[in-house]
């Protein structure tokens, strides 16, 4: 009974110190500081976990066609270029000010399976810069998305030739 109370013991304690710490503003929120070890190792895990639980467990109901991969590019590069680079600027500015840095496709080719990536551009990723995309795209939209990045890097030659025009010969064709 001993050994029992003094874990409970020793768990408040350390629940009550989180909380005083994170009460009194200890914890640095700033987006142009090096991440602790602790938030390297974890935060990703956690982000991972939790989109695999939440995302929608299904196929992607649209297909991969030169239609729907062009018509997401546009969309792509009309919305999310800006922060996750193509081919005109790989390396957008504005991504790198986020915290943490928005991903850099191009570098780094999206591999979450497509209903993952539905998810978080439908959702959004707090306290990123990742807004949620569902108030703004319909489902259909965000499918197209998705096959997209599930395709960049291995584009066939249709849809690379697209992909590589400039952003003005994108948004003439924005729908959104």
């Amino acid at each position: 009974m001993k050994v029992f109370m003094g874990c409970v013991i020793a768990l408040s304690l350390i629940a009550v110190g989180t909380y005083v710490f994170l009460d009194l503003g200890l914890f640095s929120f700033r987006a142009d500081q090096t991440p602790s070890k602790f938030e390297q190792k974890y935060a990703m895990q956690v982000l991972d976990a939790s989109t695999k639980r939440h995302a929608p467990d299904t196929r992607n109901p649209i297909p991969a066609t030169d239609a729907n991969l062009i018509e997401a590019s546009k969309v792509y590069k009309a919305n999310c270029a800006s922060c996750h680079g193509d081919p005109e600027d790989p390396k957008p500015v504005l991504g790198s000010s986020f915290y943490p840095p928005a991903p850099r496709f191009l570098e780094d080719a999206p591999d979450m399976p497509e209903n993952e990536n539905f998810y978080i551009i439908k959702h959004g990723i707090r306290f990123t810069g990742m807004p949620g995309w569902g108030n703004v795209f319909s489902d259909d939209q965000i499918w197209k998305l998705s096959a997209f990045l599930s395709q960049m890097g291995k584009f066939p030659p249709s849809i690379e030739q697209e992909w590589k025009k400039g952003k003005n010969a994108a948004k003439s064709g924005n729908s959104d």
